[in-house]
Formats: structure tokens, sequence, C-alpha cells
């Protein structure tokens, strides 16, 4: 075995062939003939790869770490210490299923210690799974989730994990505040205040930067949930909180930043090519959503990789 690229552990055991050059593959650990791993790889002491798991390049696997049938690690992903996988949602001793549920960590994404990741989900790529975390259900691109079950507490908006927030609004009606990302922008609308209370007119086709053909209303969002998760390839949208609080998340797959909408008098300008993600809703949120199509189902973006595509290929 002098021709190997790779680098085993005197007390390591890899019966795989296809791992990539410069990996290394520690003490107690085991690797099945059947396991794919790719180069530049740090394979931690006490860690078992089953037969049928890929694993990409440029990835961390630490101690303790089991990856059983059905695992696929993509490029860059760092697992952390003692994070549990599995393949199985009803497992009993000696009864197995046909065939195993595929569990996917995509491009960048980070597994915390202790994590718990439930059979046939996806971590999209960039996320970070908080250590302990009990993974329930697909964790979206760039996305924070802590807690068991695991929720969605943040958006990476780049190397870092808080999210940059924009805090600041126009002051004066007209006034237009760039976001820096796909075009977006915070408009200040029209609003009007006295003893009677408050009033926020719109003119469409005056204040408002297109002319809407469709509107809806998002409200009774738990805190806890997600909404938007795509991309529009022609559409234009407008968004206002026109009661209560939520976030915005905005971004053209090069930046990212977090919008708080919390102003009726506040609206946010989401051009076409921008992938959008409301979130942190307080339970009496109303949001208006006004577009600038009639629904199309073929308009939407509704997966970050395809998108991310769309974007690169300008």
């Amino acid at each position: 075995m002098n021709d190997k690229t790779f680098f085993v552990h005197d007390r390591g055991i890899c019966e795989s062939t296809n791992v990539g050059d410069g990996t290394r593959i520690w003490a107690f650990a085991h690797v099945l003939p059947g396991a794919v791993i790719g180069a530049n790889c740090n394979i931690c002491d006490h860690v078992f790869v089953e037969n049928d798991v890929t694993v990409g390049d440029d990835v961390t696997i630490k101690s303790g770490v089991q990856l059983w049938d059905g695992v696929r690690i993509r490029n860059r992903v760092f697992v952390g210490p003692n994070v549990a996988f599995t393949n199985d949602r009803f497992p009993r001793s000696k009864h197995y299923p046909e065939t195993f549920l595929q569990t996917i960590v995509e491009d960048g994404a980070s597994i915390g210690a202790n994590a718990t990741i439930l059979p046939g989900i996806t971590i999209g790529r960039q996320a970070m799974v908080g250590a302990g975390a009990v993974v329930t259900k697909n964790v979206p691109a760039n996305a924070v989730v802590v807690g068991n079950p695991a929720v969605i507490v943040g958006y990476q908006t780049g190397p870092q994990v808080e999210p940059t927030i924009m805090q600041a609004t126009p002051g004066a009606a007209g006034d237009r505040m760039a976001l820096d990302v796909g075009g977006c922008e915070l408009w200040r609308l029209p609003h009007f205040s006295d003893l009677r209370g408050e009033l926020a007119p719109l003119e469409f086709g005056r204040n408002l930067p297109f002319k809407p053909l469709r509107s809806f209303l998002v409200y009774g969002v738990r805190s806890d949930k997600v909404r938007g998760e795509h991309a529009h390839r022609q559409c234009h949208q407008f968004l206002i909180a026109t009661h209560g609080r939520l976030s915005v998340v905005v971004d053209d797959g090069r930046d990212r930043k977090e919008v708080l909408l919390a102003d009726p008098s506040i609206g946010l300008y989401l051009p076409p090519g921008v992938w959008g993600i409301q979130y942190k809703f307080q339970p009496d949120t109303v949001l208006l959503v006004m577009a600038s199509h009639p629904y199309d189902a073929s308009d939407y973006i509704r997966d970050y990789s395809d998108f991310l595509a769309t974007v690169q290929a300008g």
C-alpha cells in the first residue's frame, strides 16, 4: 500500500480504495469498502463510515461520528463531535428497509457537536446547525437553526453567522434607500397622522415602483415558521407590514441582507432575480404583498441551487 496518496493511522482501518489525495484517516476510525471519500478530508478518531456513503472534498468529520448508509456529504462540510446521523425512521432489530433514506449535507454546511439529524433530511449549502439541535425537517441554504426540534433563528449574510440587519429607514415620503442587493430598496410611503389616527394612502402607478396586478395577505404565521424561500424570474414584488413586524432576507446570489419591516409606511421593493425569505413573524403580523404579474407557477425559482445557477448564467 505504499502507492496510497492518503494517510491512514496505523490504528485506523480503511477498507475503501476510493479515497482522495491528501485525506487523513486517524486512529480507531473504520471506513468500509464501498465508501467514497474525497480529497483533503480529515476523518478523526473513532469515526465509522458505512458502505453506501459519499463524502466530498475538504470535509472535516470530528471524533465520534457515524456515517450510515445513505448519507451524502458534499464539499467543505464540517461535522462536529458526536453528531448522530440516522437512516431509518422506524428501526427494528434485525428488520431492514429495502432502501435507506438519503440524508444530504450540501456544500459548506456546518453541524455542531451532538446534533441529531433525522433520515431523509437535506441540510442546505452554508447552513449552520447549532450544537445539540435535533433536525427533523430540511434546513434551507444559509439558515442558522438551533433547538429541539430545530427552528430557524437567523440567516448568514457572509462568512459570519450573524446577519447584516438594516435598521435604518428612509425619512421623508418618497425617499428610497438602496440595500445594495439585487436592486432591492426600502421606500417611505406617503403617510399622515392626526388625532384621528394614521393614514397611508397608495396610488397605483404613482407611489409604487410598478402597477400591481395582484395582491395577497400573509397572516397567522407562527413565529417559528418561514415564508417565501423563492425568487421570481419576471415578477416584481412590494412588501408592507400593515400590522406587527417581521424580518425579510433578500439575497441576489452574491450579497445578502436582513430587513426589519415594522411600519406600515415603509415598503420593501423586491425586483425579479432576488431570493426572498420572510420569518420572525410576530403572532399578530399582517404582511401585504403586491405583485406586478398574475400568479404563474413557472415564474418561481424554488430551489436555491437552481437560483444560484440562474444568477451565474446571467
